[in-house]
């Protein structure tokens, strides 16, 4: 029965480790699922902040030509003459209303407030765009590392097994001293390099889980899950398609326009302005009213309209020669933001096209180097003892295990260096792909 009792305890805790460790173990997530969580995640950005203050500032800048009521009181005692409460007759109730009639400046500065809330829009999707960029090089590079660091792992392991075979010569004679040291700092090499792989790695899941809120230790790419990044870079008129698409342009081109009609509204704020107005009172004899007036009321309304002209307002005119400077340098930046937008295409439009090349060239010399691994392995079993020899082939020094090992550990850096050059075309693709317009309809394609 005691038996029977601690195999069940043992089991428990074997189920219990076994839980524990699979809590742990990394969860595979699809690139499409790490791309919508990200824009699910990054709702409430700043961008997006300032987005709904533009939006708001238009719907305040509309609403001066809606009614606007104040209802309230200016109850008081009155000792003597009737004095007036926040510019009206002492009452027990009151109602207050204005709204504008005809207001020049008012109107261009609805106009300036819709075209800062397109701009604030725009500049809120060029926001979008660059955490879904970040989120698909974060991801494709936590998934190049991952594969780089299991080829690292195998490097280390024959790294390891090279050690062992060095010294085993060095012992024999075969080998000087030298040798076992090199080969102990190419293993040493491998392992830095290895570390710095899982170091690196594990930054990028905890920035992917900062963009999706997932946990950082569940996060596993899936290789097969990452769409193949459109090639932009051979398409005529690139950079003309950017400028009409690129969000960043749109942002500021809006800015300057809101800028400029915010400057012409200051200047008709100079000009004359007629307001709708009404007031209604409910008046009380303890207020005197009847004392000092010939006859009492008890309720009493204004309606009417307010006409302004402002003959003089020197403080006015210096306002709208500030705007007048903002307008200049915000169409200026407009234009230099053209321009950068511009070079920076140019730029990575010639960054694709070299890489697509630089990425040719790496994969042909992994292909090399895999093939001399493969033909040396071959030479390897052609001389074991037994191997049957060509006629007539002179014989040669045949190739030792420690060829091997340092011809495969060559080919795996040949083939990181290929992963390398990869993800840099697919960042500058991405790159490219923002910069259009594209990349949320890549990155998370609607149905």
């Amino acid at each position: 029965m005691m038996n029977v009792v601690v195999c069940r305890a043992k089991l428990a805790v074997v189920a219990l480790l076994f839980v524990v460790g699979n809590s742990a173990v990394g969860e595979p997530v699809p690139f499409r699922r790490v791309m919508q969580l990200t824009m699910e995640h990054g709702a409430a950005s700043p961008a997006q902040a300032d987005q709904m203050r533009a939006r708001a500032g238009h719907r305040e800048a509309r609403s001066m030509f809606l009614p606007q009521m104040v209802v309230g009181s200016g109850l008081a005692k009155t000792f003597g003459f009737p004095l007036s409460i926040e510019g009206a007759a002492p009452s027990v109730f009151q109602v207050s209303y204005q709204s504008f009639l005809y207001n020049p400046a008012q109107r261009d500065f609805i106009k300036s407030a819709r075209e800062e809330w397109k701009g604030a829009t725009a500049a809120n999707d060029d926001h979008r765009a660059a955490t879904l960029l970040e989120a698909a090089l974060t991801y494709i590079q936590l998934d190049t590392l991952t594969t780089r660091a299991r080829i690292l792992s195998q490097q280390q392991e024959a790294a390891t097994r090279l050690v062992s075979l060095t010294e085993d010569r060095v012992r024999a004679g075969v080998e000087s001293a030298i040798e076992g040291t090199r080969a102990r700092l190419a293993a040493a090499q491998v392992h830095m390099r290895l570390t710095d792989a899982e170091g690196t790695a594990d930054v990028l899941r905890e920035r992917l889980a900062q963009l999706t809120g997932l946990a950082a230790n569940t996060i596993e790419t899936v290789t097969e899950s990452i769409p193949q990044v459109p090639d932009l870079s051979q398409e005529a008129n690139l950079v003309p398609a950017v400028l009409a698409t690129s969000p960043m342009v749109k942002a500021a081109d809006q800015q300057a326009l809101a800028k400029e009609l915010r400057a012409r509204g200051e200047h008709k704020a100079l000009y004359p302005a007629v307001d709708a107005v009404a007031q209604y009172g409910l008046f009380t004899r303890y207020n005197n009213f009847d004392l000092y007036f010939n006859r009492f009321q008890r309720n009493n309304a204004t309606i009417g309209v307010a006409i302004r002209f402002a003959f003089l307002n020197f403080p006015q005119r210096a306002q709208a020669e500030v705007a007048d400077a903002e307008a200049v340098k915000a169409k200026r930046q407009s234009s230099v933001t053209k321009q950068q937008v511009s070079t920076d295409t140019i730029k990575l439009s010639r960054s694709a096209r070299q890489l697509a090349a630089a990425e040719e060239v790496a994969k042909l010399d992994y292909q090399l180097a895999q093939a001399q691994a493969e033909a040396l392995q071959a030479r390897i079993q052609a001389a074991a003892p037994g191997a049957p020899s060509a006629p007539g082939q002179a014989p040669s020094a045949a190739p030792g295990p420690q060829d091997l090992q340092n011809a495969r550990i060559q080919a795996d850096e040949k083939y990181a260096t290929y992963l390398d050059t990869s993800f840099e075309l697919q960042k500058v693709r991405l790159q490219l792909l923002r910069a259009t317009g594209k990349l949320e309809d890549w990155a998370v394609p609607h149905p």
